[in-house]
């Protein structure tokens, strides 16, 4: 029986997310796995991440990718100053840096083509995937993809979502509280690896979702 697995916000930690994927979930080819986004900045290796979806892929496994707002600054970065500065004031050097670049516009074709690709929201079965959250306020969630990347602490609209079930990352939550996500209409799978000095976050998450069961691994890298 295929399993599905949401894998939050990894942020250039390339080694944490390798040990989530190879070894704590010990992917199979007849898995799906929905990477949440922000794959990216802040981290030393961010290359080393979209490496492993890439070779992974290669090789036959199912992985979907999800686009987050760290995504999307990078790609609007060559737009102006501005938009570069603002890169650069998100962890956006360190990404650079892995890649042996002076600016986005130098990235391979391969990696552009990676970028582009990822997608706003998904679904499977009944649940949504997305980075940030939707907007419930808006006449259709679905649209509002400012909102998708970005949004924190939004409601939910019973009514619009129905049975089922949001799984998104982007806001850092520290481990007990996502641990104790149990039954909830919205599951956050951020939990800050990255930030691995603070206290309560510094993990990677996983979560298999069909048996709602949470996997965490610490920064590593």
């Amino acid at each position: 029986m295929s399993r599905i697995f949401a894998i939050g916000d990894v942020h250039g930690c390339s080694k944490t997310f390798r040990k989530m994927v190879l070894d704590e979930i010990n992917l199979q080819k007849s898995d799906v796995l929905y990477c949440i986004g922000d794959y990216i900045d802040r981290g030393n290796d961010s290359k080393g991440v979209i490496d492993l979806i890439l070779e992974l892929r290669a090789k036959g496994f199912t992985l979907h990718t999800l686009r987050g707002n760290h995504e999307q600054i990078m790609m609007d970065s060559g737009e102006s100053n501005e938009m570069f500065r603002l890169w650069m004031a998100n962890g956006g050097d360190s990404t650079l840096r892995s890649f042996e670049a002076d600016s986005y516009d130098d990235f391979a074709r391969e990696y552009k083509a990676f970028f582009e690709k990822t997608e706003f929201y998904l679904t499977a079965e009944r649940y949504i995937f997305v980075h940030a959250g939707l907007n419930f306020n808006s006449a259709d969630p679905f649209a509002d993809k400012e909102s998708m990347l970005w949004i924190r602490g939004f409601e939910i609209d019973d009514q619009v979502l129905g049975n089922r079930i949001i799984i998104h990352g982007h806001t850092p939550t520290q481990l007990g509280s996502i641990l104790a996500q149990d039954g909830r209409k919205v599951i956050n799978i951020d939990g800050g690896c990255v930030y691995k000095q603070r206290e309560g976050l510094g993990n990677l998450i996983g979560l298999n979702v069909l048996e709602n069961k949470f996997v965490v691994v610490g920064n590593v890298d």
